[in-house]
């Protein structure tokens, strides 16, 4: 039996925390804020309740997993699962509507049909069919197994089986998410609802790899979740499995370096001057602050091959308005709305290279979940807008703030009915908020992306074992990248290659 210290409460890390303590190991998990969960937070007040993090979750199947091997009650003993149906309402810049079906390739394609005109949801399916032959080809290599050591194998191939086309006299094939929408789907809007999926991580469709057309298939595929009283309840299902399993929890501890000796992670250091002896080292924390940690021990961890993930010196944040309203959610209302940019070529501009005389309204992700527990009655309605934004916007001046909150507002219109005259109050929370409410270190609020084969590797992220022997990444920043499903196996991977050794494949 083995001591192990987790850096950080996250949801990876608790999961891998789960694991190890199931397997014999003693685990102590060191989190400097008061509370667990990471991003997955909720903000309260005056009887209304809303997630400040994830606010619905795809692919349960890795929660489930993860409770199936951790303890005898499942998932859906501990948590209510409830499927989102449509998975969403989007609302295009020329003002067409359209409400997807969850989980029906049928559904999708008749209400495409309906909404774009014929031939738009055909277009739409067969695009899902290549977007599932690129996740069997990346399934287990970017979610199930620990990042390959010839992983340029994956930064070189393009799993995506996109179909030929012809420009400029010659037969090209689609290298990225934007030419898919461009050449494959031929119609704004469903370009639009392609990039809508990419946004939602991060990422910039004119450069993420084609490989990307998985995001969307994922959701297709598996559904969309909601968690009743809010996805922190899921955060405090796996808090308590590790309590159950006899998980330590030192909150409020500062965590100021890894130890090491003999070449090999030992323990840690705290804030207040205690050492930890541990026979391995969990870090659930991003990687210039886990780099920060090690520093003291003489090992790069940034040294080449070792951090690869990126899509650019901006990372992506995220913008949140959290609405209080006056009167009752109407009936039918769509939990998840996406109101789509009017110019969305600025608006991934201002992403990638923030700057100009004025920001623009970005695509606005508008959530109305119908749950009691989040508002004080039945005349009233908890309702949460978000949107991905550059994190170098000038989040420090107050009136970047307010232009944001009105550009989220005005898309929030376009869902709910009579938005600005329900108000009873709202709460921003900007970028820099949210990174100081979290506790991944210095990219927190920050939006992680999914690990995504292609595109020469700058979006794979870094591996789960590190140069130091002894010490794993885990967590959004660490393969197989960001996302509650995606954070979740990076705890399964962690665990198994602790428990398993460096030969560990993952589960088969």
């Amino acid at each position: 039996m083995g001591r192990i210290a987790v850096i950080g409460a996250g949801m990876g890390a608790m999961a891998a925390a789960a694991r190890l303590a199931v397997a014999g190991h003693r685990v102590t998990v060191y989190e400097r804020t008061e509370t667990y969960g990471g991003a997955v937070r909720r903000f309260e007040r005056d009887g209304f309740a809303f997630d400040t993090g994830p606010g619905l979750l795809p692919l349960p199947a890795v929660y489930r997993d993860l409770f199936v091997k951790t303890g005898k009650e499942p998932l859906e003993d501990c948590v209510e699962l409830v499927q989102v149906d449509p998975s969403a309402r989007h609302v295009f810049a020329d003002g067409t509507e359209v409400s997807l079906p969850n989980a029906s390739r049928a559904g999708v394609v008749g209400a495409l049909d309906a909404a774009l005109g014929s031939g738009a949801g055909q277009r739409w399916g067969d695009f899902l069919v290549r977007a599932r032959e690129a996740w069997d080809r990346t399934r287990r290599p970017l979610l199930e197994e620990p990042l390959w050591p010839n992983w340029q194998v994956l930064a070189e191939r393009e799993p995506y089986p996109s179909v030929p086309h012809k420009k400029l006299l010659r037969t090209r094939r689609a290298a990225t998410l934007a030419e898919i929408g461009d050449w494959e789907l031929r119609d704004e809007r469903l370009a639009a609802l392609l990039n809508s999926h990419a946004l939602a991580h991060g990422l910039d469709p004119r450069t993420a790899p084609a490989s990307a057309a998985v995001l969307p298939y994922l959701e297709h595929a598996f559904g969309v979740w909601y968690v009743r009283g809010g996805m922190r309840e899921l955060a405090r299902a796996v808090y308590e499995r590790c309590l159950r399993r006899r998980v330590e929890f030192v909150f409020g501890a500062e965590v100021t370096a890894v130890r090491a000796k003999d070449g090999r992670a030992v323990g840690l250091e705290l804030a207040d001057g205690t050492v930890v002896d541990a026979d391995h080292v969990v870090a659930g924390v991003d990687p210039v602050r886990l780099d920060a940690l090690v520093r003291p021990t003489g090992c790069r961890l940034d040294a080449d091959g070792d951090v690869r993930a990126g899509t650019g010196a901006v990372r992506p944040s995220r913008c949140t308005v959290l609405l209080a309203l006056r009167g009752a959610r109407e009936a039918g209302a769509a939990h998840r709305t996406v109101v789509h940019a009017p110019d969305d070529q600025t608006e991934l501009d201002l992403l990638v290279a923030p700057g100009g005389d004025r920001p623009v309204r970005p695509t606005v992700t508008v959530l109305r979940p119908d749950d009691p527990a989040l508002r004080p009655d039945g005349d009233h309605e908890s309702v949460v807008l978000s949107a991905v934004v550059s994190s170098e916007a000038g989040w420090e001046q107050a009136d970047t703030v307010r232009a944001y909150t009105d550009f989220l507002l005005e898309a929030g219109e376009a869902a709910v009915p009579g938005l600005r005259e329900r108000v009873l109050w709202q709460e921003t929370l900007a970028p820099e908020q949210v990174t100081g409410t979290t506790a991944a270190g210095s990219g927190a609020g920050e939006v992680s992306a999914p690990a995504l084969a292609a595109g020469r590797g700058r979006f794979l992220h870094p591996a789960n074992t590190t140069r130091l022997p002894g010490l794993y990444r885990v967590g959004d920043w660490a393969h197989p990248g960001g996302g509650l499903p995606h954070a979740g196996m990076s705890g399964a991977l962690v665990a198994g290659l602790i428990v398993e050794g460096p030969e560990f494949r993952g589960s088969q």
